[in-house]
């Protein structure tokens, strides 16, 4: 049984007026849901809120979802949406802050060096992202902060493909100018 089995399963149960079957799907996209959040909103209180709302409007959209098609990304498209409403209306737009993706080292402890060396590269990448339009900055989360593939990317951004791809060269390309290092 696959992914889309499984959520395709769950998603059945839920348009047949099971609710525990949400909860279940909630929890499983929880945490990717609240990492996504938080690219766009700072406050993690705020995120925690914007990621109910987007739960709460994807459960209220289940009825409109298109049987067969893969759940994670239509989740996520419903998510960027809700976090992009909120950051616009709050007028935060110029002074978005981006939270890094917490370093993950081997299992000896790192090097004062290597720590402050990442740490600062971090900086820069996240500066580097804010500092990118928002077409850039969205299609990059999706492709290497979330870890989505191109047709899940393609499909939570509700544009094609290639334009996914087009996009992610570019906006390296951006982001390479804008940090001034390899960073692909």
């Amino acid at each position: 049984m696959t992914q889309d089995d499984s959520d395709q399963q769950l998603v059945e149960r839920v348009q047949a007026g099971d609710k525990s079957a949400f909860d279940l799907l909630v929890r499983k996209y929880q945490h990717r849901v609240l990492k996504l959040v938080s690219r766009f909103v700072s406050d993690a209180a705020e995120a925690e809120d914007v990621a109910q709302e987007a739960f709460l409007k994807a459960y209220r959209a289940l009825g409109r979802f298109r049987e067969g098609s893969p759940f994670r990304p239509w989740l996520l498209r419903i998510v960027a949406n809700e976090a992009r409403n909120r950051r616009r209306a709050a007028g935060r737009r110029a002074g978005l802050t981006l939270r890094a993706a917490a370093v993950v080292s081997g299992d000896a402890a790192p090097s004062p060096e290597t720590t402050a060396l990442t740490r600062e590269r971090r900086d820069a990448l996240l500066g580097g992202l804010a500092a990118l339009d928002e077409r850039d900055r969205e299609v990059l989360v999706h492709r290497f902060l979330l870890e989505l593939g191109e047709d899940e990317t393609a499909a939570a951004l509700g544009i094609r493909r290639g334009t996914v791809k087009s996009r992610t060269s570019r906006a390296l390309d951006r982001l390479r100018a804008v940090v001034g290092e390899e960073v692909a």
